[in-house]
């Protein structure tokens, strides 16, 4: 919770507009309407994990492309890898370096997930 206040605030406040879910599945249908530039997504999440999230994105053509990007405070051996064989094109373990998310949300917004190097 800490975590996603503080990406908020962080983006917020560079001009970025919001939109938070509080599970996995209302993340996948918020971003199924909106449609955003980039998806910040934690792994451990009620109703519907981040894994089960970005696969369900992955697999829909109007949510394929959204780069989305993990922060997570899951850091044991092989959780990146897992998150990255889902569709992340990101993961970020917590706590997290603020300049890091601010150059990962301007890279989404000039190019999208070719700027990622797993996208």
């Amino acid at each position: 919770m800490l975590s996603r206040e503080l990406l908020k605030d962080i983006l917020t406040y560079d001009g970025y507009e919001i939109l938070e879910a509080e599970d996995g599945e209302t993340a996948v249908e918020k971003t199924r309407l909106h449609k955003p530039g980039l998806v910040f997504m934690d792994i451990q999440m009620p109703v519907m994990d981040g894994y089960a999230a970005i696969r369900n994105l992955r697999s829909d053509p109007v949510t394929k492309e959204i780069p989305i990007v993990v922060v997570t405070s899951f850091a044991m051996k092989g959780d990146r890898d897992k998150a990255l064989a889902a569709g992340a094109d990101e993961y970020i373990s917590k706590p997290f370096d603020t300049r890091y998310i601010r150059k990962i949300a301007a890279d989404a917004v000039r190019g999208g997930r070719k700027n990622f190097s797993h996208g």
